[in-house]
């Protein structure tokens, strides 16, 4: 059998500029004043941050409304053009990578994305639909398949995300978590589990990433956080340097994963770390 390796993204300011702040603005939506203010007002009433920014984008569809009539299809649409705005280094990552694991016998690498972003805009990237094995993200729905949205289908919340990391860990597809939400409460020994979290590679961008990093990190897996200092708040630099103290995360650094670019190289070195232990466990056993 062989031995997996997972390397997991989220994808808001990880792999591009947050995608729901450029669909915004794509629209001619004030994005200050949606994040600042109508979305601030929903989290002082309660709501849960991913729901709150659900409903603000179901707010404005309709007609005479900012979207107008949006559908799916427009939001894979525009997920084509939020590709061109993608960091870089991704490409020759995910083909270095992939080369690396070939060179030792039986042992795969799969990429994944768990986003609280938009499914849809994610999957509008003809390069992650190729070459990602899983893409969980929040879904809206329509009445049919070329109406206007209308209704809330999937809200991942920041917990939420764990749960897609166990559906990776136990080998669910997800079209079989789709169909069965509930597949992920299988009871399943640790060794006949697809992937170990030990061979998990996490990279996030802050707050929403917090459980996975605490998640993988327990479990010996490795994880990264992405941040750009001169573009980040001073609350989330020091949200990280609480997670650096906790060592919930090995390092933060900008997401540029070129060969030469900090985490690029690092996260190359950890793939390739982690196929010489799996040897090296194989030889022992």
């Amino acid at each position: 059998m062989n031995s997996i390796i997972a390397v997991i993204f989220d994808y808001d300011d990880t792999i591009v500029p947050d995608s729901t702040t450029q669909l915004l603005e794509y629209y001619n939506i004030d994005s200050k004043r949606f994040w600042e203010t109508d979305f601030k007002s929903l989290l002082y009433q309660g709501y849960n941050p991913t729901n709150a920014y659900l409903k603000l984008i179901l707010d404005n569809v309709g007609s005479g409304k900012p979207f107008n009539a949006l559908t799916n299809r427009k939001l894979r649409e525009f997920g084509a053009k939020v590709q061109k705005t993608q960091y870089p280094g991704l490409h020759d990552l995910v083909r270095d990578l992939k080369k690396t694991v070939q060179s030792h016998k039986d042992i795969d690498i799969e990429f994944y994305i768990i986003s609280t972003g938009l499914e849809e805009i994610i999957l509008g990237n003809e390069f992650i639909k190729k070459h990602f094995s899983g893409v969980y993200g929040c879904q809206l729905a329509a009445d049919d398949d070329y109406s206007q949205l209308k209704y809330i289908k999937k809200c991942i919340t920041f917990t939420e995300k764990t749960r897609y990391l166990f559906e990776i860990n136990k080998g669910i597809t997800p079209q079989e978590s789709s169909g069965d939400p509930f597949a992920v409460n299988r009871d399943i020994n640790n060794e006949d589990r697809r992937i170990p979290f030990k061979n998990m590679i996490y990279i996030g961008d802050g707050l929403t990433d917090i459980p996975c990093f605490s998640l993988i990190n327990l479990n010996r897996g490795v994880s990264y956080g992405i941040l750009d200092m001169s573009k980040t708040p001073s609350a989330k630099i020091n949200t990280f340097k609480q997670l650096l103290k906790t060592k919930r995360v090995l390092g933060t650094y900008a997401p540029k994963y070129g060969k030469s670019d900090d985490l690029g190289g690092l996260i190359r070195l950890t793939v390739q770390s982690r196929c010489s232990d799996i040897v090296i466990e194989r030889a022992k056993s």
